[in-house]
C-alpha cells in the first residue's frame, strides 16, 4: 500500500520469536485488545466458503502488517496482525531482486526500512534513479541478489513517529513472498481456518522497463501454491490498472486497482501518454470500466471522505456508492492513531506523534458504507468495529 506524502517523509528469529505470553497476556491490554477479544476476533472468520465477498464487513485489514507496533513488511508485523484478530494481512509490497525473486519491501529504495547503510560491502550500491517520474537515492532491490538482500535486517521506516517500533530494529530480515505464501498455510493449518493475504505489485511498469515483469512472477507462484482461483484467499492489488488488467489475464484471484489522490495520473497512464486522473477513475464511466478486470478499489480515505483546508472531515462523496452500484467493493486507506494522520477534528493535544481520537475516526469511516480498511493498527480497528456493529 503506497504511502500518503506526510507519511513518505519522516528468517531470522521468525514468528516464533515475535509474541511472549506477556505481549498475548498482560501486553494485550497494551495495545487495547483483551485477549478474549482478539479470540472473539478471529472467530468472525475470514470469508474462506465465500471468497472475497464473504469477508467479515468491514473487513479490518493489517497495513503492512501491523506497522503500528512492529516494523513494515517483517513476518513479526504479519503475525502480530493475525494475533490481534485481522481479517486480512497486507503481506507483501512485491518487489524483484536481480536475480528474479519477489520480496517483501514498501518500495524497492531500501535506506529506509533496512541497515543497508550499515554494510560497508554494498556502499557502492548507493545510486539515484528515477522512480516514476521522482528522483530517489539510496539502495534498490533489483541492484542486489536473494542471498544479498538476506543479509540485511529491516528497521522502522518512521521513528521519529513511532520510536517505540525501533526495540524491533534488526530482529527480522526481509521475507520473500514465498517465505509468505508458506507462512499463510502454517496459520491456516494452526488457527483452523483461512487466513488472506493482500499483496500489492509495487511500481510494475518501472520493473517491466528493467526486464524484471512482477505480474508473471506473482502468477507463476501463485499457480505453483494452488492460489490462483477466483476464491483464493490472495487479493492482489497495484496502484497501475494496466497492471490489474495483465493480472486479470494470468490469475482469477480478486484484483483491487489502488486509487490516489484525485489529481494524480498512475505511472502506467503517465508511460502510455492516458491522460485520464483518478479524478476521471472515480466517475461512473471510470468505475465500470475497473469493473470489468477487477473486483474492487482500494481509494485513499480522502476521496470517500474529503477534508478542508485545515485537514477537517467534509461531506462524503458518493464514490462508495457508485462503486457499488456497478459491484466493485472499496477497501480504503490508511486510518493509523496517531494525530499526524487523523483527520485535525480527530487529533488529541499537540503532540503530532501522540494517540488522537482513532475510534471518532474509524466510526467516520465506517458510516459510509465502505467494505474495510486497512488500518497500521488493527487491535483499534477491530475495536472500533465492534462498536459500530453493536450500535
Amino acid at each position: 500500500m503506497a504511502s500518503e506524502e506526510s507519511y513518505g517523509q519522516e528468517r531470522g528469529t521468525g514468528r516464533r520469536a515475535l509474541l511472549s505470553a506477556a505481549v498475548l497476556g498482560a501486553g494485550g491490554a497494551a495495545l487495547g485488545l483483551s485477549s478474549g477479544t482478539a479470540a472473539a476476533a478471529g472467530r468472525s472468520g475470514r470469508g474462506s466458503g465465500g471468497g472475497v465477498r464473504g469477508l467479515p464487513k468491514p473487513t479490518v485489514i493489517g497495513h503492512r502488517g501491523s506497522s503500528g507496533y512492529r516494523p513494515e513488511h517483517t513476518l513479526g508485523s504479519y503475525q502480530l496482525a493475525l494475533d490481534t484478530g485481522a481479517h486480512i494481512v497486507e503481506a507483501g509490497d512485491l518487489v524483484p531482486t536481480k536475480d528474479g525473486h519477489l520480496v517483501c519491501r514498501h518500495e524497492p529504495e531500501i535506506g529506509g526500512t533496512t541497515d543497508v547503510a550499515d554494510h560497508p560491502e554494498f556502499a557502492d550500491r548507493k545510486t539515484t534513479k528515477s522512480l516514476d517520474g521522482v528522483a530517489t537515492t539510496g539502495w534498490f532491490t533489483e541492484d542486489f541478489t536473494l542471498a544479498e538482500l538476506k543479509t540485511l535486517r529491516a528497521k522502522e521506516r518512521i521513528p521519529g513517529t513511532r520510536p517505540h517500533n525501533t526495540l524491533y530494529d534488526g530482529r527480522w530480515e526481509i521475507p520473500t513472498f514465498e517465505e509468505v505464501l508458506r507462512w499463510q498455510d502454517e496459520q491456516t493449518r494452526e488457527r483452523g481456518e483461512q487466513v488472506w493475504i493482500y499483496p500489492e505489485l509495487k511500481h510494475p511498469t518501472y520493473f517491466r522497463k528493467l526486464g524484471l515483469p512482477t505480474e508473471e512472477r506473482l502468477a507463476k507462484l501463485l499457480r505453483k501454491h494452488g492460489k490462483d482461483g477466483k476464491n483464493s484467499p490472495v487479493i492482489v492489488q497495484s496502484f497501475e490498472p494496466t497492471s490489474i488488467q495483465r493480472m486479470n489475464k494470468l490469475v482469477d484471484n480478486p484484483l483491487a486497482v489502488l486509487l490516489s489522490s484525485a489529481n494524480s495520473r498512475p505511472w502506467d497512464f503517465v508511460e502510455a501518454g492516458d491522460p485520464r486522473t483518478v479524478a476521471d477513475l472515480v466517475k461512473r464511466e471510470g468505475l465500470r470500466w475497473i469493473a470489468s478486470f477487477a473486483d474492487g478499489i482500494g481509494p485513499t480515505l480522502d476521496l470517500i471522505v474529503p477534508r478542508d483546508s485545515v485537514g477537517r472531515l467534509t461531506e462524503p462523496t458518493t464514490l462508495v456508492a457508485d462503486a457499488h452500484r456497478v459491484g466493485l467493493i472499496l477497501h480504503p486507506y490508511t486510518m493509523r492513531n496517531e494525530n499526524t494522520f487523523l483527520p485535525a477534528d480527530f487529533r488529541k493535544g499537540s503532540d503530532p506523534a501522540a494517540y488522537g481520537d482513532a475510534f471518532g475516526a474509524f466510526r467516520a469511516y465506517f458510516e459510509t458504507g465502505i467494505d474495510g480498511i486497512f488500518t497500521d493498527n488493527p487491535d483499534t480497528g477491530l475495536l472500533a468495529r465492534e462498536d459500530f456493529l453493536a450500535r
